[in-house]
């Protein structure tokens, strides 16, 4: 009997150690059923009941740089500080206190951010006092990132700095009008809206499972990175831009005028080296500027060009007529009546001269301008003053960038037949007449103006912007000619004294401009604006320089952008170091 007993208890555990084994057999052949074989329906349908989250990664925006690689435009990181008033009343409740209680934790706090304990501990109470469990309080917005590893360092659970890219401007108002800004809700100005394209990140994407629980389902994220925006190039330099935009803001001043523009072309490239004006805008600040002072008046803003234009009046004559320096004609100062009734005046008083074409200019005659004007056909002028840019955009087709105004010949009555000769009834800005004069400094080729360099992406692949093509636009001879009239303008003229820079010869013309009245369309009386556009050295050109100023009110003839022009131009010479003439300048033109 008692061998049969013991074999009972063997039995029992041999057929515990089946079922175990069986049990673990079914789970085994369910595991791999799940994870093997029905894997792919498994995923889907923990897909179907996890929760799937995505989120964007931004990129940061691009830089905008002058040529030298001086930042103007950037963005940084900052960050904003959030808190959750109801989890730190919860951590202070708690059996366990934390290391750092809320009395000492809000000094801590508000010696990093720059605030009082006090103020901080009084914004939380409000907050709870409203709503118990208030998850929300915005403490301070705009924290460095010193700052925020400050506060990181404090390990508080319930402080939340949470990161956000701004735009900053490290050189402040030097470009501002053409760098233009990014506004609160996002719309952009100037080259930010230009160069948006360079400029702007490709957003990344981060996507995730996360169980009911809001836990996050290991092995279930996937990442797209952002891709961060292209470095914009410009052809700025901020060293001579800062110069000019000083220099002009004081001349608008002492001139007691409503603004005031320099624009800086090279003449062998058309690339703009500065476009200063006054007033201007700080991008850092946009709203702090008057609205009409946020965009940029050297391309929204045109106007009669005056006597710089009789340039091109004798460039037509040169060309159509074969008139020369020497060709003469017989002009008096004051109520000169031609034969279809028109009456035109000169604006100072002088006997009837044989004016040459290179003495009109010299004396800036209207009245002599508007005989040789009429060696050639209205069609023909008009055919000039295009091909020398009037009537368009330059190819930088800046925002809010105007074309100007020509009329067309059959619109020319019986005084804007002469008007036209000495730059009235149409109108131009002060990058189309930096861009004439920059073909009549180059010899008679036309360089299409421009702004920016380059954009080198997040990888570093530069992309150069597209290169100009030059266009002849004047015939060399004609313009060497031209040229050297333009000098003796310089030379001879009523402002010689006030431009000369020692060491180098100028080419150099002024304009004095009625301004109309929008409401009436009659010019303004006494009210003018004025300019003066030249080119140095005169031997070898490499820049021009055009001043404006709008309704100067203490000189009011162009006499008013002379020191202006002076400065700018000697600034200009010295920034690059251009070597002085080497050649003498050639025996003066004769005026009579």
């Amino acid at each position: 009997m008692t061998p049969r007993a013991s074999r009972t208890p063997r039995r029992r555990t041999v057929l515990a150690l089946a079922v175990i084994l069986a049990v673990m057999c079914g789970f085994l052949v369910r595991l791999v059923d799940i994870q093997v074989v029905s894997a792919s329906a498994t995923v889907k349908q923990s897909v179907k009941w996890s929760l799937g989250s995505t989120r964007e990664i931004d990129g940061a925006r691009g830089k905008i740089v002058d040529s030298n690689g001086t930042v103007l435009a950037e963005s940084q990181l900052v960050y904003d500080l959030q808190m959750d008033p109801y989890t730190m009343t919860q951590l202070q409740e708690a059996k366990t206190r934390p290391k750092l209680p809320w009395a000492k934790a809000s000094d801590k706090i508000a010696a990093i951010i720059g605030e009082s304990g006090d103020a901080i501990r009084k914004e939380v109470a409000d907050a709870l006092k409203a709503n118990p469990e208030s998850q929300y309080v915005m403490l301070k917005r705009g924290l460095s990132t010193d700052q925020f590893l400050k506060l990181r360092a404090l390990d508080l659970a319930y402080l939340w700095p949470m990161p956000r890219s701004v735009r900053v401007y490290p050189n402040g108002a030097v470009a501002g009008n053409l760098i233009g800004f990014i506004a609160g809700n996002g719309d952009k100005e100037g080259l930010e809206e230009a160069q948006n394209q360079c400029l702007s990140a490709t957003k990344g994407q981060e996507t995730y499972l996360q169980g009911k629980d809001g836990v996050v389902i290991p092995g279930s994220q996937s990442e797209t990175p952002a891709v961060d925006g292209g470095t914009v190039q410009l052809t700025i330099n901020t060293e001579l831009q800062w110069y000019l935009q000083q220099m002009i803001s004081e001349e608008v001043k002492a001139q007691a005028a409503k603004a005031g523009t320099v624009t800086v072309v090279e003449v062998g490239t058309g690339k703009i080296r500065a476009a200063a004006e006054f007033p201007t805008v700080d991008p850092n600040d946009p709203g702090a500027a008057n609205p009409e002072d946020r965009g940029s008046r050297i391309f929204s803003t045109s106007f009669e060009p005056g006597s710089t234009f009789k340039a091109i009046t004798a460039a037509s004559v040169m060309e159509y007529a074969n008139a020369n320096a020497s060709t003469r004609i017989t002009g008096a100062s004051s109520h000169e009546e031609f034969p279809n009734g028109a009456v035109i005046n000169d604006a100072f008083e002088h006997p009837a001269y044989d004016y040459t074409l290179a003495g009109a200019l010299i004396d800036s005659s209207n009245v002599a301008l508007s005989k040789f004007g009429d060696m050639v056909t209205d069609q023909q002028r008009y055919d000039e003053l295009v091909k020398f840019g009037v009537g368009s955009k330059t190819a930088i087709d800046f925002p809010g960038e105007t074309s100007g105004v020509i009329h067309p010949v059959k619109d020319w009555d019986y005084q804007s037949h002469y008007t036209t000769t000495f730059g009235q009834y149409y109108t131009v800005t002060a990058p189309q007449v930096a861009s004439a004069y920059q073909a009549i400094a180059n010899g008679g080729v036309k360089v299409p103006l421009s702004l920016v360099e380059s954009c080198t992406d997040a990888s570093g692949k530069v992309t150069e912007a597209p290169a100009p093509k030059p266009q002849r636009v004047f015939d060399a001879a004609k313009d060497a000619e031209l040229s050297r009239m333009i000098e003796n303008v310089a030379e001879q003229g009523s402002v010689s004294d006030l431009i000369k820079v020692p060491g180098y010869r100028i080419a150099a013309k002024t304009g004095t401009a009625q301004k109309p009245d929008p409401e009436t369309g009659a010019y303004k009386e006494g009210i003018y604006f004025t300019s003066m556009v030249g080119y140095a050295p005169a031997d070898h050109p490499e820049y021009v320089v055009v001043v404006t100023l709008d309704e100067p009110t203490r000189v009011t003839s162009s006499a008013a952008t002379a020191p202006a022009f002076q400065k700018a131009m000697t600034q200009v010479l010295k920034t690059y170091r251009v070597q002085p003439s080497t050649t003498p300048m050639e025996p003066l033109l004769p005026k009579y």
